[in-house]
């Protein structure tokens, strides 16, 4: 078991739906969580599919709020998209990105391919100085409300077997197999070293 509590960050591509979902989840379970996207710009859902909201990194969760209210409150109240703002400012003020971000973590937890491949690129990019191992995985969850809690769970429970591994290095490929078997997902894992 790790001597001190894993340093999990979770990441998605714009921090608002699933990222945020699953570091709800884990920080009320008592992990150390920090949750990113790795998105040039923050995206919400518009009136139509070709005309999302777009938000820089720096706009906090309250300003989109209220900037939704002021353009349709009762479609962003239908689709769930002030809901789950109003989860997103009791948790932190805004997004982050995750490539802006140079703490070091046990484990990063990725929610699409793409994202995953972007974690990569950047932890492959950054200068190695402590050697010290990060697990990254990925978890496909598509991302709409619902699938956003089951992925949270699913990756809260990856946490918490991972958290109580006697050996994590040499024990995660069995335990990501297990959970491939158990979830019917596809996992994806690399260790990479800051």
């Amino acid at each position: 078991m790790p001597s001190h509590p894993l340093r999990v960050a979770v990441v998605c591509s714009s921090n608002q739906n699933r990222s945020m979902e699953a570091h709800s989840i884990l920080s009320k379970r008592g992990f150390e969580v920090r949750s990113f996207g790795t998105g040039t710009h923050v995206k919400l859902p518009g009136p139509a599919p070709d005309k999302p909201n777009v938000y820089d990194f720096k706009t906090t969760y309250e300003q989109m709020y209220n900037d939704l209210v002021r353009k349709d409150k009762e479609l962003y109240t239908q689709n769930g998209i002030l809901h789950m703002l109003d989860r997103n400012k009791r948790i932190k003020v805004r997004p982050e990105r995750f490539q802006n971000c140079k703490d070091q973590f046990d484990l990063v937890i990725t929610c699409e391919e793409r994202v995953y491949d972007q974690v990569l690129e950047d932890l492959n990019s950054r200068e190695q100085e402590t050697f010290q191992p990060v697990h990254v995985i990925n978890v496909d969850i598509q991302d709409n409300h619902e699938e956003a809690t089951l992925g949270a769970f699913l990756i809260c429970e990856l946490c918490q077997c991972i958290q109580h591994t006697d050996d994590m290095e040499n024990e995660m490929e069995e335990l990501l197999q297990e959970f491939e078997e158990k979830s019917s997902r596809p996992f994806l894992h690399t260790v990479c070293f800051y």
